[in-house]
């Protein structure tokens, strides 16, 4: 039965995806993410996790990622960005997409994951980048996963640099926020 709930969600995800970015997204796209403090690269993987690079790539395509910030950032743990502008006003989303988690990738520091709820289907633009090895967040038998899709290439430095900005209470968040934000200031993919 969760086979076929998950094989009807991966169709509708299909289907939320538009048409022309499945098909001109490469199988291993190159993003970077310009922040404050510094270039963060990252590798995506098109094969593992086809539908999350194509929701990401939408994302950064639509200038989604620009001027928002790291509001959640736990040293060792995660650093987690990609839904609230600096004033800490969430930005609108798409619908979310099924859970890619169980391909093969794992949370282990450097990687890139699908931020969601508590429910496993419920990722739509926030994504977080491991400081640590996480295998907590990685799938069993019995729960699902965080879908990871990519890889820091460059800027594990700057990553460093974040987590040991002080955190505390920011906005509508009582802890683990930056104390001097940090901002993206532009998402891109390379070559396109």
């Amino acid at each position: 039965m969760r086979t076929l709930a998950s094989l009807l969600l991966l169709i509708a995800a299909i289907a939320t995806v538009p048409a022309v970015a499945q098909q001109s997204i490469p199988m291993y796209p190159t993003i970077t993410l310009e922040t404050n403090q510094g270039d963060i690269v990252l590798e995506l993987d098109g094969k593992r996790a086809p539908i999350t690079v194509a929701n990401f790539v939408t994302y950064v395509r639509d200038g989604h990622y620009d001027g928002t910030i790291f509001h959640r950032v736990i040293p060792g743990f995660v650093a987690q960005a990609g839904g609230y502008k600096t004033d800490y006003e969430e930005k609108p989303t798409r619908e979310p997409i099924p859970n890619e988690s169980g391909n093969g990738l794992r949370n282990v520091q450097g990687s890139i994951a699908m931020a969601r709820q508590g429910a496993p289907h419920t990722a739509t633009s926030q994504f977080f980048i491991n400081l640590g090895d996480n295998d907590a967040l990685d799938p069993s038998p019995r729960r699902w996963g965080y879908t990871v899709f990519g890889q820091v290439v460059e800027g594990m430095e700057v990553l460093e640099k974040i987590a040991a900005i002080p955190t505390g209470s920011g906005g509508r968040f009582p802890s683990d926020v930056p104390q001097a934000p940090v901002i993206i200031n532009k998402a891109s993919m390379s070559a396109e």
